[in-house]
Formats: C-alpha cells, sequence, structure tokens
C-alpha cells in the first residue's frame, strides 16, 4: 500500500473547487451569496465571454479590512461561525467558508474592498490562490471581486464547460435565482455591455417577479399562508397556464434557493384533478421555517436541504398553493336566467303602429303571404294575418332545440311491407345522416371493436384482446418516420413567428444548438431577453404547439448529454413526436384509428413509446374469464 501523505493546501482547495465551483454559474452565486450577507442593497454582476475570462461582482454592503481580506482567502475561514452549535440554527447564505479559497485556486483575482468611515480601501491581486500583491487603494464602499481566466490552471476542467452563450444564460439564470431570493437588493446584471436585468430593490416579491418574468407574472396567483409555524409566500401559476416541464419552479427556503421533491411533490399535489397530464405548474415560493427545523448542511453547494417535520413542510406548502387556486376565479361567471314565460298571443284590434318590425324580420316568401293577405282579405282576415307574422315572430325568439342524433338501424332490420305503387304515401321529414358503423377490411385477422375513454383502442383476434394506447402508438410511429430521416425535416415557414419566453439558461441551450435544430425543422432567433423566436418548426409541428415543443426540446437538452450528437438529435425527435401526435381523450376519426391499429398490429416492433411506455397491452379470454369466476 502507497504510504498516507496530507494533501498540500493548493491541491484540497483545487478538490474543493470540484465540489464549490463548477462553472462561472457557480462563481456568481458564491459571490452573490456574500454580497448579500454583507449587508448590500445593491449588487452589480458584469460579465464577458460566458463569464469565462472576465466576471465582475460590486457591491456596497460592509466591506472588509486589510486583514480580513486576507484571511477570507484562506480554507474554512468564516464570518458566520464561531461554534459548533451554530450550525444547528444557520440564518446566512454562506458559511463554509471554502467558497473564495476554492475560486482563488483556479483563477486570477482582484480585490478591492473598503469599509464605511475608513479613508482607504485595501486592493489585492491572486493568481492560483496565492496573494502577489497588496496595497491600499481608493475605492467605495463595500466590495468589489473581479475573477479572470476561470480553470487557466486545471485544463481538464476547461474541456467540460460548453460555449460562451451557455454559459452565460447560466450565469443569468443564477443572477435571476438570486434577484427572485432577496427582492429587498437591487440586482443588476450586464452581459458583454448590454444591462439585461435590473431589479428595484423594494422588497416587494412581485416587482422582482416581474423584472424576471415579464408579463406573463400578471396571470400568476398570490400565495399567502401559514401553518402552525411555517409560512409560505410567492406566486403560482394557473392551471390554465401550465408549462410543458418543471424549469421555471423555483423554491426558496429562509431565502436560500433550493432543490427539494418534497416540495415539489406538495406543489403538484395541489393541482390534482385540475391540470393535464404532462403539464407541469411553474412558481416563485418562499418557506420560512424555524432555523433548528431545517438543515442545510447537506450539499457542498447547499442547494439541499432536509426538514424536520417533512410532513408539516408538505402540509404548508400543499395547502397554501391548493387554498390560492380555490379563490381565484379562473372562468367568467356565468349568469343564469329564467326566461319569461311566453304571453300568449292575442289578436289586436288593430294593426300596430311600427309595422317596419314584421317586414325587418319575414323572409320573402312569408311577405308575399302576407301582403297578399292583408290586399285582398277583408279586415277580420287581416286582424288573422297579422296575428300568425306574430306568433311567427314570438317562435323565433325561442332557443333552439338541441341536435338529436338519430341511432343508426340494425344491421338486419325486420322487412316492411311497402305500399301499392299506386297509392301516394307522404314523405318523411330530412333527419340528419346516419352514422353507419365503417366496414372492416377483408384481409386483417383481427376486428376493431371499439375506444375506451378516447384513449385506448380495443382489437379482438381470436381469443386475445388488446388494448393501444393511441397516443403512444403515433408517437413511436412519428419517431420512427422521423428518425429515418438523415436529411433535413421538412418544415414549414410561419407566417406569424411565435415567441417563445424560456429561463435565461434554456434559452442559452436552444440557441446554442441552433444548427442541430435547423436539420430538425427549426428555425430560431434571439428576440429580447430569454426570449426566442420561431420562424420554421417541423411540418407535422402544429403552431399552437410550437412553444410548448421549444421549451420540453430545451429542457431535454439541459438535462441530457450533449457530447453526442444522434442523442441530441433523438431528444429533439421524441419532443417533435409527443407534440405532433394525437392526444389521448382527443375524439378521433374511425378511419384514421383503423390506420393507427393496422400499423401497429402489423409490426412486431412497435412495443414502447420514445418515453419507454408500452404501447399495447393483452389480455385473453381465460383471463377474462377468470375475473368473472367462469374458469
Amino acid at each position: 500500500m502507497p504510504k498516507i501523505i496530507q494533501l498540500s493546501p493548493h491541491v484540497a482547495n483545487l478538490i474543493a473547487a470540484g465540489e464549490v465551483v463548477e462553472r462561472p454559474a457557480s462563481v456568481v452565486k458564491e459571490l452573490l451569496e456574500n454580497a448579500v450577507d454583507a449587508g448590500a442593497s445593491q449588487v452589480t454582476v458584469e460579465i464577458r465571454d460566458g463569464g469565462m475570462t472576465f466576471l465582475r461582482v460590486t457591491d456596497n454592503g460592509c466591506g472588509m479590512s486589510s486583514e480580513d481580506a486576507r484571511t477570507a482567502f484562506l480554507r474554512h475561514a468564516t464570518s458566520k461561525l464561531r461554534q459548533a452549535e451554530d450550525l444547528s440554527a444557520i440564518a446566512t447564505m454562506g458559511f463554509r467558508g471554502e467558497a473564495l479559497a476554492a475560486i482563488a485556486s483556479v483563477s486570477r483575482i482582484d480585490l478591492m474592498t473598503k469599509t464605511p468611515g475608513s479613508l482607504s480601501g485595501t486592493s489585492l491581486h491572486l493568481e492560483a490562490g496565492s496573494i502577489t500583491e497588496e496595497s491600499e487603494a481608493g475605492c467605495p464602499d463595500g466590495t468589489t471581486i473581479i475573477v479572470r481566466d476561470l480553470f487557466y490552471n486545471t485544463p481538464a476542467r476547461m474541456k467540460f464547460m460548453k460555449s460562451d452563450t451557455v454559459e452565460g444564460g447560466k450565469v443569468a439564470a443564477a443572477v435571476q435565482l438570486q434577484a427572485l431570493a432577496h427582492p429587498e437588493v437591487s440586482f443588476r446584471f450586464l452581459r458583454d455591455g448590454k444591462q439585461v436585468l435590473s431589479t428595484p430593490g423594494t422588497g416587494d416579491l412581485e416587482a422582482a417577479v416581474y423584472c424576471v418574468y415579464g408579463r406573463d407574472c400578471a396571470r400568476m396567483v398570490k400565495v399567502e399562508s401559514r401553518w402552525e409555524n411555517y409560512t409560505l409566500t410567492g406566486y403560482v401559476t394557473k392551471p390554465t397556464d401550465s408549462r410543458p416541464s418543471r424549469a421555471l419552479q423555483t423554491f426558496f427556503v429562509n431565502d436560500r434557493p433550493v432543490k427539494s421533491r418534497l416540495l415539489i411533490a406538495a406543489l403538484e399535489e395541489a393541482y390534482r384533478n385540475q391540470i393535464m397530464s404532462g403539464k407541469f405548474p411553474a412558481c416563485v415560493l418562499h418557506l420560512k421555517v424555524p432555523a433548528n427545523t431545517v438543515d442545510v448542511n447537506v450539499h457542498p453547494a447547499k442547494t439541499e436541504v432536509k426538514f424536520l417535520s417533512e410532513k408539516a413542510v408538505f402540509d404548508c406548502v400543499h395547502y397554501g398553493v391548493l387554498g390560492a387556486l380555490n379563490k381565484t376565479v379562473d372562468r367568467p361567471q356565468v349568469q343564469f336566467k329564467t326566461p319569461p314565460a311566453p304571453t300568449p298571443v292575442q289578436p289586436p284590434k288593430a294593426a300596430p303602429q311600427k309595422q317596419e318590425t314584421f317586414f325587418r324580420t319575414m323572409t320573402a316568401a312569408e311577405y308575399k303571404t302576407f301582403s297578399s293577405a292583408m290586399q285582398d282579405a277583408p279586415q277580420p282576415k287581416k286582424e288573422a294575418a297579422i296575428a300568425t307574422v306574430a306568433a311567427i315572430e314570438q317562435t323565433r325568439s325561442l332557443p333552439l332545440r338541441e341536435h338529436v342524433v338519430i341511432p343508426a338501424p340494425m344491421p338486419n332490420p325486420i322487412p316492411v311491407a311497402q305500399p301499392p305503387k299506386s297509392e301516394t304515401v307522404p314523405e318523411p321529414p330530412a333527419a340528419e345522416p346516419e352514422q353507419v358503423a365503417m366496414p372492416m377490411p377483408q384481409d386483417i385477422p383481427w376486428r376493431l371493436v371499439g375506444e375506451l375513454y378516447r384513449s385506448y383502442v380495443l382489437v379482438e383476434q381470436g381469443e386475445e384482446a388488446f388494448l393501444i394506447d393511441k397516443h403512444a402508438a403515433h408517437e413511436r410511429i412519428l419517431f420512427d418516420k422521423l428518425k429515418q430521416k438523415q436529411e433535413a425535416i421538412s418544415s414549414q415557414v410561419l407566417l406569424t413567428p411565435v415567441p417563445c419566453r424560456l429561463s435565461p439558461d434554456a434559452a442559452a441551450e436552444l440557441l446554442a444548438n441552433r444548427e442541430l435544430l435547423q436539420e430538425l425543422g427549426f428555425e430560431l432567433d434571439q428576440f429580447g431577453d430569454n426570449t426566442v423566436l420561431l420562424r420554421q418548426i417541423p411540418m407535422d409541428l402544429s403552431p399552437e404547439d410550437a412553444a410548448d415543443a421549444a421549451e420540453a426540446l430545451a429542457a431535454d437538452l439541459l438535462s441530457g448529454r450533449r457530447e453526442d450528437r444522434n442523442s441530441v438529435r433523438d431528444e429533439v425527435l421524441h419532443t417533435v413526436a409527443c407534440k405532433a401526435a394525437i392526444k389521448a381523450g382527443w375524439h378521433t376519426d374511425e378511419k384514421e384509428l383503423l390506420a393507427l391499429v393496422r400499423q401497429v398490429m402489423e409490426n412486431d416492433e412497435l412495443k414502447y413509446c420514445p418515453h419507454g411506455r408500452p404501447i399495447c397491452i393483452s389480455l385473453s379470454k381465460k383471463q377474462l374469464e377468470k375475473q368473472f369466476k367462469r374458469s
């Protein structure tokens, strides 16, 4: 066994950097948390080249003395903990004392800081974690940190960085997250010299949400509730404004951005039976809990938490969101009025003065009859004619009778005796077209029985019954069809481009994969902050589904492997096929069902949809008889 040695401080810092500093967005997160803990009310973030070559964070917080500035870059140096008991009630954002040391070990840093009341500040320059220059400097109160050439001394980490567009998008997402976490702080974000975000810092969460999400926040529902010692505030979308992914679900626990399956489950439970399958609510929710009931020290990046009472947290979020949704009127109010009973028409003694009313509402034939009667008939008949017209007008004001579907005749109707040819039989009134079942082709060994719940097609073959998921089947067929085409997929140019507002990293991901998306039928451009404009979409995709498809694509690309071009193509095709396929619950014509079933029954390869769900399940006659206790 090799001899055990103690790692040098530089190597230990590099290991810590691997846990804390993954990309420029990680650096921004740590520096912004330090600025908030320093009591800053204004913070400015500037980046160039996605943050890889230049990243500056300026705040007006309490600043540091020259001694504290030097100590801040040592490992486990922190101003937020003093003893072990402090770990049980952490109330600050950063506390580990690893961030500055980890960042400095993989970059070149310039620091300028000054405390209020001091005549001058301190300037430091660090290379790979070591202080190479120190001097006094004239600077405003607060702290400015410039990070240059991130990962310049760790090329193994550098090769995992994405394009400047993607990295810049992730930095923008990190700034937005902190702006939503701390609406009392004014945040400004400049990207390559252009300001893309500015929040007022008034403490109003709605104002911060508006700055981040724009007009979309106007349709969100306000949440305010208390549950025991827990408080929940924020905004959630209406069920009708659901999203195709969870990308816009944002949770904060004691103002700290967190990822929690418990909170996601509690949120989505409030939307049960109110939201479409495959859709997800968006939210900005702040949960306040006693500091000693939550553990934030379970992940190096402090993005995961553990709760002392998970049930209380679940109930607080679930019932808080549910109560807000129940108070919101999500459809126009309909007032039902009982129509007055029709008044019996009395023949008038004399013709009404405004007879033009009758002339405007009568048809040509009615007017001809009425005019002839008025000219030739004596006075009593004229009054009767006027009464008849009034009755016609009265019937026109009554509601129309509901449409009645006449059932189709039996296959073998009982013959009815025909009358002699000499007799004249009055023709029956014209009826609605009868809906006769479509005849089945003779060349198939199975029978299409029908459809269940407008989702599953029932097919009989011998002593087997098959249930086919029509959405999954059609999705798989479309996916295979698209995948067989190695050339660019046929597309349609939109007369009216479709805007799609996304999170910053999602928009950046789509723009970074623009060339690949163009091969698959998409053409898009950047359109303002966090918005892409879809100008061209695949032929099989409807314009109404284009924005949802783009957001789902972005979510797939963010979570999937992007190094393999074929896997990216497959993920895009999955989304296009899913959006273009017929949906469960839709009415489907019998010819379409027959064509779909025929492809499934004749192709043994159609077993699963692109997401892994089964297309067809079977039920034998013996299994059915066993359920009915016949075997």
